[in-house]
C-alpha cells in the first residue's frame, strides 16, 4: 500500500519538505534472474506474432553477451542505436549481466550529435545499423551481433562497433547501470549516470502502484533516448510481465495508441504527456484491458474524465532523480473539477524541498525551487564539476538532517499542506518539448556550428493550449543567405527531434534590455506580429489541400506554408503531426494514419489521401 508523505515531525509540518514513506534499495538484474529461474516459460515479450519466453529472452541475451565479453568490461559506456523491439531488451540484459554501462542514444541519434558523445565520453562501442553510426565507427571495426532482425521496429542488422576512444574522455562513475543524456548548454549533451540500487526503488514504487505482475503486459512504448523506457522495460522484466514493443504509429497519434492497446491487449502503460492529454478529450474506450497509465514528461493540463477506466498516475521526476520521484494518483474525474493536477507527493526513499535563493526550506504554499534526496538520486554526471555544482550538501535545517545530498532542479513549485506539490515552471530558459527538456542554448549552438550564421537566439511560443514551440532567431553570416529550410536539415544531424524550432526567422540585430541583454521576450513578440506573407491558396485546390495548407500553417505558424512543402522539413514533429490528424479527422472524420504523413513526399500527396477516401458526410452529421 502507497502511503501519504510523512507529515508527523514538527520540524516539517511549517515549512515546504516532505519524506516519501521508508525505502531500501533492492535489486533489478538478480530480479529478472530470478524470473529466468522460476518461469521460464513465461513470455517476456510478445512481439506481432511471436512470443519471447524469459528462457529464449535469456538464452538471446548470453549470446549477444559472449560476442561482446572480449571487448567490452565492467563499467564501460556503450551507446545502444536501436529502436523499441525485441532486440533493444536483449541488448539491455546483455549489458546488464557483462556490467557494461547501457547508454540509450535511439535508432536515429543524429551523426555528429553521436559522434560529439564519443568525442565527450569513453564509449566502448556503439551498437546499431553501421548506416545510422558516425564515421569513424561506421568505418571502423565491427563485431556482428545476433540480434533478433524480425518484429516491431526491429534493426535490418546490427554490429558493434568500435574506433579509436579518445584520451580523457570521460567515464561512468564506478557502479553505473546506465547513464543517459540531458541537454546541455553549452551544445554538448551531458550525461547522467544512474546506479542499480536508485532504479531498483523506482521499480519497487512502480510494481506496488499499478500491481505489474504475472499475466500482465506491459507497454515498450516511450522513445529509446528518453529515461523512462528504463523504468518500462525493467518494470516488465523484474515482475514477470511480457513487454510489449509498440509500433511506431503510436507515439504520433492518439486514435492508433488506443487501437494498439486493444489489439495487443496492454494492461500498464508509460506514456509522455502529450499522447495521452487528446485521449482525455474525446470518449474513453470502454473494450481496453489497461489498469494504469503512468503518464509523465510534461506538464499535465487535464484530469482523465468521468468515464476513463484506468487509473491515470502523473508523474514527475528528471533523469537526475532516476525517472520518478513524484506522482499524483487520478481516477475518473467528476465534471467541474477539471483543473490541472498537481505533480504529487514523494515516492518511497524520496525527500523534496521547495527553496529560497539560499537553499533553505521555504513555508507551505510558498513558492520555490524543488530540490530533491533520497534513495533516487543519480551518482551524477560524467562532468564531476557539473556534479558538484547541482548536486549539493543540504544547509543546516532540524528538517534536513536526515538528508546527505540534494539534486537542484531548476524547477518551480508549491507545496501544499499535505505536502502535494504544484509545479509552476521553469526558473532558468529550460523548457519542455513533447517532453524532452531542451537547453535553448543548446540549440542556438547547433545553428553556430554553420558557417552561415553569425549567431542565433532562440525563444519559446505557446500556443492558446499551453503547447510549446522553438523559434530560432539567426543572423546570417556577412553574405550568407541561407535558406531557413537548410539550415533546419543542418541542425537535425546535432539536435534530437523535439529541439528542432519549427521556424527560422532572420533579423539584422537583436533587441536588448535595460542590462544589455538580448530581450527574448521582445524578440518573441517580433516574431510573432512581424507581418508575414501569406501563399495564395492554388485556384484548384480540393478541399483536402485547403483544410492541410490552413492547418498546418496555423500549426506551424508558417503563412507562407505550399502544398509542395515537406511536413518534417518545415518544422513538422510528432506533437505537431497528432494534431494535424486530430483536426484532420474532427473535420472530415477520416482518420488517417501517422505514416501516410510522414512518408508523404510533400503535402499535396499527404491530401491525396484525404481527398480519395472522403465521401460527402450526411446532413446533421
Amino acid at each position: 500500500m502507497i502511503q501519504s508523505p510523512s507529515l508527523a515531525d514538527p520540524t516539517t509540518t511549517l515549512v515546504s519538505v516532505a519524506h516519501g514513506p521508508a525505502a531500501e534499495p533492492t535489486t533489478v538484474v538478480a530480479r529478472f534472474e530470478d524470473r529466468v529461474r522460476l518461469a521460464p516459460q513465461a513470455p517476456a515479450v510478445i512481439d506481432g506474432a511471436r512470443t519471447w519466453t524469459y528462457e529464449d529472452l535469456s538464452t538471446a541475451a548470453e549470446h549477444v553477451a559472449t560476442a561482446l565479453r572480449e571487448r567490452v568490461r565492467p563499467g564501460d559506456l556503450v551507446g545502444v542505436c536501436l529502436d523499441r523491439s525485441t532486440a533493444l531488451v536483449v541488448t539491455a540484459v546483455a549489458l546488464a549481466r557483462i556490467g557494461a554501462v547501457y547508454l540509450p542514444l535511439g535508432p536515429r541519434p543524429g551523426e555528429r550529435r553521436t559522434q560529439a558523445v564519443t568525442e565527450d565520453l569513453d564509449v566502448a562501442c556503439l551498437i546499431g545499423d553501421p548506416a545510422v553510426l558516425p564515421a569513424a565507427h561506421r568505418d571502423g571495426e565491427h563485431t556482428p551481433l545476433p540480434l533478433p532482425t524480425d518484429g516491431v521496429n526491429a534493426p535490418v542488422g546490427a554490429v558493434a562497433a568500435f574506433a579509436a576512444r579518445p584520451q580523457g574522455a570521460r567515464r561512468a562513475p564506478e557502479g553505473a547501470l546506465y547513464a543517459v543524456l540531458t541537454s546541455g548548454s553549452t551544445g554538448r549533451p551531458k550525461a547522467v549516470a544512474v546506479a542499480e540500487a536508485s532504479l531498483s526503488v523506482a521499480l519497487d514504487w512502480y510494481r506496488a502502484a499499478t500491481g505489474l505482475a504475472p499475466g500482465d503486459r506491459q507497454s515498450l512504448l516511450i522513445g529509446v533516448a528518453f529515461d523512462p523506457h528504463l523504468l518500462e522495460l525493467w518494470a516488465g522484466l523484474t515482475s514477470g510481465a511480457a513487454l510489449v514493443p509498440a509500433p511506431d504509429d503510436t507515439r504520433w497519434d492518439a486514435g492508433v495508441l488506443t487501437d494498439w492497446w486493444r489489439d495487443a491487449a496492454v494492461t500498464v502503460c508509460v506514456a509522455a504527456t502529450p499522447t495521452v492529454e487528446p485521449l482525455l478529450d474525446r470518449p474513453w474506450p470502454q473494450d481496453l484491458k489497461l489498469r494504469h497509465l503512468v503518464v509523465g514528461g510534461d506538464r499535465m493540463r487535464r484530469r482523465p474524465g468521468p468515464d476513463v477506466t484506468a487509473t491515470v498516475h502523473n508523474a514527475y521526476g528528471p533523469a537526475e532523480a532516476t525517472v520518478v520521484t513524484t506522482t499524483y494518483t487520478m481516477r475518473g474525474t467528476a465534471p467541474g473539477t477539471m483543473t490541472p493536477p498537481p505533480i504529487g507527493t514523494p515516492l518511497p526513499g524520496v525527500t523534496v524541498v521547495v527553496t529560497d535563493d539560499e537553499g533553505l526550506p521555504v513555508g507551505r504554499g510558498q513558492d520555490g525551487e524543488l530540490r530533491i534526496g533520497g534513495h533516487c538520486l543519480a551518482l551524477g554526471y560524467l562532468d564531476p564539476e557539473l556534479t558538484a555544482r547541482r548536486f549539493t550538501a543540504p544547509p543546516a535545517h532540524p528538517a534536513l538532517e536526515a538528508v546527505g545530498r540534494l539534486y537542484r532542479t531548476g524547477d518551480r513549485v508549491r507545496m501544499g499542506a499535505d505536502g502535494s506539490l504544484e509545479f509552476l515552471g521553469r526558473l532558468d530558459d529550460q523548457v519542455k518539448i513533447s517532453g524532452v527538456r531542451i537547453e535553448p542554448a543548446e540549440v542556438e549552438a547547433a545553428f553556430e556550428q554553420d558557417a552561415r550564421v553569425r549567431t542565433a537566439v532562440v525563444t519559446v511560443q505557446r500556443d492558446g493550449s499551453g503547447l510549446a514551440r522553438l523559434l530560432a532567431h539567426v543572423k546570417p553570416a556577412e553574405g550568407a543567405e541561407p535558406a531557413p529550410g537548410d539550415l533546419l536539415d543542418a541542425v537535425r544531424a546535432w539536435l534530437p527531434e523535439q529541439a528542432v524550432p519549427a521556424a527560422v526567422h532572420f533579423v539584422d540585430a537583436y533587441p536588448l534590455d535595460a542590462n544589455g541583454k538580448v530581450d527574448r521576450a521582445a524578440l518573441a513578440t517580433q516574431a510573432t506580429t512581424a507581418p508575414a506573407a501569406q501563399a495564395d491558396d492554388p485556384a484548384d485546390a480540393t478541399p483536402g489541400e485547403r483544410l492541410v495548407l490552413a492547418t498546418v500553417r496555423e500549426l506551424l505558424g508558417r503563412p507562407a506554408t505550399v502544398l509542395g512543402d515537406n511536413f518534417t522539413d518545415i518544422g513538422g514533429t510528432s506533437v505537431v503531426a497528432a494534431r494535424l490528424l486530430a483536426v484532420v479527422e474532427r473535420e472530415t472524420g477520416i482518420r488517417p494514419r501517422a505514416h501516410q504523413l510522414l512518408r508523404s513526399t510533400d503535402l499535396r500527396a499527404f491530401a491525396a489521401v484525404l481527398d480519395q477516401r472522403q465521401t460527402p458526410r450526411p446532413a446533421g452529421a
